[in-house]
């Protein structure tokens, strides 16, 4: 497979929305059918579609009917397993879509060449100047090859690189093809080399495909300086930790507000998180990030509904969470939670983006990390909310747990500033 050479000229890419016809069309040249790879494709499809419709149906029903907070959570936890399970049979669905009517349509214009490659109605086109067009030919592949599934095709080169289209063609398709462009176009196809022009200059990015592209950049030489506790971003973080004592103290927060505030900061976690994968992969961020929202919300459905049941309304009561409360909670804690946002944001801008601690950092690194720091933070923060129950929900008693919080806070807060980044390998 010949290797693609980023020098010289290259076609100009664009989106094909609406069918590909009109004056000018030379051909549509569907795929080579796969039918094995169709049949067996389908199948997988079909396993993964069935649970996912018989999912829909229920996570659809419960939130037309819930009443209380379990209802809730258990429509939210279908609703996040649904998103993740999804992923997989949408992927096997517009892969087979392509796979059953895949195209590529050529259209020619006087001085100019379109190929558009996708579906009816849907595609992206490569815009060719004609006159730099050469060697238009009927190639057959190597068995093996990266082409091979074509079988014979036309292709012609373009610069220092080269096109195709079509697959089982024949020489008299090729030749045909060829004397169809030559009159839409106006031009001749020559056989010839490549002009010096045509190879001159190195490619820069194009912008489409740098939104696509991960991070690239080297990851720095040394490990970045540890953080001392004088540093903005660390006092933010204590002084946003600071606010749930003056709630205690001067607000009334008992222990149930408390343990629902913390909850709440690992979904601001989760929401910087994807911020981050943002950061590091772009537009390949956004799989990742319906998967990392799918598995984190159903993780923090069930662990809200598990605090709340237990430090919020104790194990004597029997009620399912009426949603009135839950909302009133929420409002009462709005100015802790805006301070934890802003503190987490403003650790976001000045150390991930500031620092440069997103650079040599992988997807699948960033997309667990939340996790180690939210379950080691709330094990010390049930340990410290038991004690609390047996000991009596008092003031001293949130201030301990709460000062726990801080403690742990620091010590995540530091260790990720002052760790080695990750190489990519």
């Amino acid at each position: 497979m010949r290797k693609l050479k980023r020098k010289g000229i290259r076609p100009r890419w664009g989106l094909q929305l609406g069918p590909a016809s009109g004056q000018g069309l030379i051909g549509v040249f569907p795929f080579k059918r796969a039918w094995v790879a169709i049949a067996v494709l389908l199948a997988f499809d079909l396993v993964f579609l069935i649970p996912a419709v018989s999912v829909f149906k229920q996570a659809a029903a419960a939130w037309g009917r819930f009443e209380d907070l379990f209802d809730l959570v258990t429509a939210l936890f279908m609703s996040a397993w649904l998103l993740g399970w999804s992923i997989a049979p949408l992927l096997m669905t517009t892969l087979l879509a392509v796979l059953l009517f895949g195209r590529e349509t050529v259209r020619v214009a006087p001085g100019q060449m379109e190929i558009v490659l996708g579906l009816p109605g849907l595609g992206l086109k490569a815009i060719y100047d004609l006159s730099a067009v050469r060697n238009l030919r009927l190639e057959i592949p190597a068995k093996k090859s990266g082409k091979s599934w074509r079988g014979p095709h036309a292709a012609f080169d373009y610069g220092a690189n080269s096109g195709e289209f079509g697959s089982g063609l024949t020489e008299y398709d090729v030749a045909t093809i060829r004397g169809n462009v030559e009159v839409a176009g106006g031009q001749t196809i020559r056989t010839r080399e490549a002009t010096e022009e045509e190879l001159r200059g190195e490619w820069k990015p194009h912008p489409a495909a740098e939104l696509l592209a991960a991070d690239d950049a080297e990851p720095p030489a040394e490990p970045l300086a540890p953080l001392a506790l004088s540093s903005p971003s660390t006092v933010v973080l204590i002084l946003a930790n600071l606010v749930p004592i003056a709630g205690a103290v001067f607000l009334g927060w008992d222990l149930g507000n408390v343990m629902v505030l913390y909850w709440t900061e690992s979904a601001v976690i989760g929401f910087y998180n994807l911020c981050k994968m943002w950061v590091i992969a772009k537009w390949w961020a956004i799989p990742a990030g319906i998967f990392f929202l799918a598995h984190f919300g159903a993780f923090m459905a069930v662990h809200f509904l598990f605090l709340y049941g237990i430090f919020v309304e104790g194990f004597v009561q029997t009620s399912a969470g009426d949603l009135g409360e839950v909302l009133a909670m929420f409002e009462r804690l709005w100015p802790a939670i805006a301070g934890l946002f802003i503190s987490h944001g403003f650790s976001f801008w000045i150390n991930f983006l500031g620092r440069g601690e997103h650079r040599g950092r992988t997807i699948k690194t960033q997309m667990s990390e939340p996790y180690s720091r939210i379950i080691f933070m709330h094990v010390v923060l049930i340990f410290g909310g038991g004690l609390a129950m047996v000991l009596g929900d008092t003031v001293p008693v949130l201030m301990l747990i709460i000062a726990a919080k801080i403690w742990v806070d620091l010590r995540a807060h530091l260790k990720e500033r002052s760790r080695q980044v990750d190489h990519v390998k």
